[in-house]
């Protein structure tokens, strides 16, 4: 159990159904699409050509021009959804009444700076060291975008990556609510950020025969419990969230999203990307997440599952759930990804952003391309539901067999 009360006071997203959290939110709602063909780089020879691409981020005031210019995509999108998330929490981004010595940021990326990799090993490759950039090694770095967002904000507390691959956002959640709980921090800026859209990045999960290949229809590729699903697609972006204590929120007036009650992690101990498929690693890292909220199964209604449309992975993870939920169908669970993609380790944090809105707005998103579904007992709608959550949670697992799983719930005084 927490020792101090963990609050959402704060969010910001880069996605690729828009940059703010409540256009993100309302186009989930109505069942958007953001999956479309891949413009980043040529790729007419790939099995895959089709993901959740940021088409439209532009810094704008919240990175400096020249710095802008230069920084990885992956940096870049974090100090964009992590300022605007500071701002959403009624903070001004320098000044103010922060005490920052008692802030910190904790962003984690599965990834880094890939493209920034990519092309300084393709320079190397073909005009040798000399055009290899000073950029290179700082931003190819996962921990980065923490440390350039805490040194643009003047944060002195906290600040680290984590890298557990898909599960990373809810590692950095759940850590991050750890530092305030314990005191040591009052405001921890958290989630995740992912920019793998290289011709390397996509080469590479081409490979490893991950990815739908289901390029002439875009939209209705990313098909979470659908039988006809043939692999995950690919995305990019970032969600921060502002946790507090509850005094601190309080003092200041802000208006609380939700409230974070409880964390847990597993391993699976089991396959180097292959999920468990009796799915007891999952059990779990959900049970140790129930535990620390001090909640039973029975009062959770809400579930935003890892859902990522591949054969094995959608069927371990229901597996698990089933373990622990004796009444699934009162239970309702939907799957961002079917809308947005994969966004590996910005996914967590996308997709708490996705439960934060559903908790307060009373409204559930549907799963899009649920035509021929598994046999599967959880109440999964297909249109917009209205559904009253007190408890929910969000379920994130990684290549490596890491899980971690976050419990939200309704702020109640």
């Amino acid at each position: 159990m927490l020792q101090r009360r963990v609050v959402i006071t704060g969010m910001g997203i880069v996605s690729c159904l828009g940059n703010d959290p409540d256009l993100f939110y309302e186009r989930l709602l109505k069942g958007e699409s953001g999956i479309s063909p891949l413009t980043a780089f040529p790729c007419e020879d790939f099995p895959t050509r089709i993901a959740g691409s940021v088409l439209d981020f532009d810094p704008g005031d919240f990175i400096d021009k020249k710095q802008a210019r230069r920084l990885d995509r992956c940096i870049a999108f974090a100090i964009v959804a992590g300022k605007k998330a500071l701002l959403s929490a009624g903070f001004p981004l320098s000044g103010g009444s922060i005490d920052r010595e008692r802030a910190g940021v904790l962003i984690g990326s599965g990834i880094g700076g890939m493209s920034t990799f990519f092309d300084n090993a393709k320079n190397f490759l073909e005009k040798g060291c000399r055009r290899v950039s000073p950029f290179l090694i700082p931003y190819i770095l996962t921990d980065m975008s923490s440390a350039l967002l805490a040194q643009d904000l003047e944060f002195m507390g906290p600040n680290y990556s984590i890298s557990t691959a898909c599960a990373t956002s809810n590692y950095a959640i759940i850590a991050a609510a750890k530092h305030i709980a314990a005191g040591e921090t009052d405001l921890m800026l958290c989630g995740g950020v992912e920019a793998p859209l290289s011709p390397i990045g996509v080469a590479g999960f081409c490979a490893l025969k991950a990815l739908s290949e289901r390029n002439n229809e875009p939209q209705k590729a990313s098909r979470p419990w659908d039988k006809g699903r043939d692999g995950f697609v690919m995305g990019e972006g970032a969600g921060v969230l502002v946790l507090e204590s509850l005094e601190s929120a309080k003092k200041r007036g802000a208006t609380i999203l939700a409230e974070y009650v409880g964390g847990g992690l597993s391993s699976d101990a089991y396959h180097i990307t292959d999920p468990r498929p009796d799915g007891l690693g999952v059990a779990l890292c959900i049970n140790r997440a129930l535990a620390d909220a001090g909640i039973e199964a029975e009062d959770v209604s809400y579930i935003n599952a890892h859902a990522t449309s591949t054969l094995t992975g959608d069927l371990a993870e229901v597996r698990a759930l089933n373990r622990i939920f004796k009444k699934p169908e009162q239970i309702t669970m939907n799957a961002t990804k079917s809308m947005v993609g994969h966004s590996l380790g910005a996914a967590g944090a996308i997709e708490a952003i996705a439960t934060i809105q559903a908790i307060k707005s009373g409204y559930v998103h549907p799963t899009i391309n649920l035509e021929d579904p598994e046999d599967i007992s959880f109440d999964i709608p297909t249109q917009k539901k209205q559904v009253e959550i007190q408890y929910a949670i969000s379920n994130s697992f990684g290549f490596g067999g890491h899980n971690a799983t976050i419990v939200l719930r309704k702020y109640r005084d």
